[in-house]
């Protein structure tokens, strides 16, 4: 399991370090398009363009086009709430994150009250797979004995 952190930046927003994995491109070099983040991610051009328009992630920078320009921050992003989807965290809680984490450091109790919410739920979560888990094995073993015993004789 890999431990996350998340560290303060000028900007105020939080930045994912897991122990960081290599960007495709170095900073100040970083400026992906959608088509780019997509491949990058997994993550398909309207799901990202459904996480700008819910405030997720509406920090994306625009080229003089108006074109989506993606950096190495919005890919931390991605992979922290990526993160938070497989815990199961509703979208509605991780938009509240997101706008706790916009509005400032005087926020981090609230933040710290919501992973750790999010904690207790995937740690009641993987008991209840663990339980799972066992009646499976317990299941499985009976059929490999099953196999293994002997015919008896019809009488």
């Amino acid at each position: 399991m890999t431990v996350m952190e998340t560290t303060s930046t000028s900007t105020g927003l939080d930045v994912c370090a897991a122990p960081p994995k290599a960007h495709p491109r170095p900073e100040g070099h970083d400026q992906y398009t959608i088509s780019e983040v997509v491949a990058f991610t997994g993550l398909t051009a309207h799901t990202l363009r459904w996480y700008e328009r819910i405030g997720l992630m509406p920090h994306v920078d625009r080229s003089h086009t108006g074109q989506r320009r993606f950096t190495n921050r919005d890919l931390d992003w991605l992979t922290f709430v990526g993160k938070l989807r497989l815990t199961g965290m509703p979208v509605a809680h991780m938009v509240r994150y997101a706008e706790l984490l916009r509005e400032g450091e005087h926020t981090f109790g609230e933040r710290q009250e919501l992973l750790e919410a999010t904690r207790r739920d995937v740690r009641t979560r993987i008991a209840e797979l663990q339980d799972t888990l066992a009646v499976l094995d317990r299941k499985i073993d009976f059929y490999a004995g099953a196999r293994r015993a002997p015919e008896r004789p019809s009488a």
